[in-house]
């Protein structure tokens, strides 16, 4: 139902954030191409995506978040696209099968990243002070935690986003 636009059909102001993405990607993924139905979708996440990509948490970490909110969600393309992205990162197989199966992760400092954004995600940021204390005792910070949430509202939208469009 959703249009698969290339640059030359999509809204005027979608086609900069597409040609970004081509040059950064080579290519645009299907999810991109679906949201360049709204370029205010689609140029809010791409800015918010750099935004978390430029916080103080570690690059795993931060996949982590997406990928607790991507599982969670039930987003296919967000799973394999940041399975992918694990992988340049170097992390190991256990980790990425244990995120993708929802299990506990075996990196207790990540795995606390998972409880975390699982928590805020449950209590609609009302994360109770033991989950609070726990998340802070494995070394991370209080902007961490903020960080945490600038990660799961992104990876919201873009994942509530390519399930309604279908993207694959």
């Amino acid at each position: 139902m959703f249009t698969d636009h290339t640059v030359e059909t999509a809204p005027a102001e979608s086609r900069p954030a597409m040609e970004r993405v081509t040059q950064a990607f080579g290519r645009f993924p299907n999810a991109v191409a679906r949201l360049a139905e709204s370029p205010e979708l689609l140029n809010n996440f791409l800015e918010s995506s750099a935004a978390f990509e430029r916080t103080t948490l570690e690059p795993v970490a931060r996949e982590v978040v997406i990928m607790a909110v991507a599982t969670r969600n039930d987003c296919h393309i967000c799973v394999t696209m940041h399975t992918g992205k694990l992988r340049e990162l170097g992390a190991g197989t256990e980790l990425i099968t244990a995120l993708r199966e929802e299990r506990e992760l075996p990196d207790e400092r990540l795995e606390a990243v998972r409880q975390f954004t699982l928590a805020v995600l449950a209590t609609a940021g009302g994360v109770g002070d033991d989950e609070l204390k726990a998340f802070l005792s494995h070394g991370h910070t209080e902007r961490n935690a903020l960080e945490v949430v600038l990660g799961i509202g992104t990876y919201t939208m873009s994942t509530l986003a390519n399930r309604l469009t279908r993207a694959s």
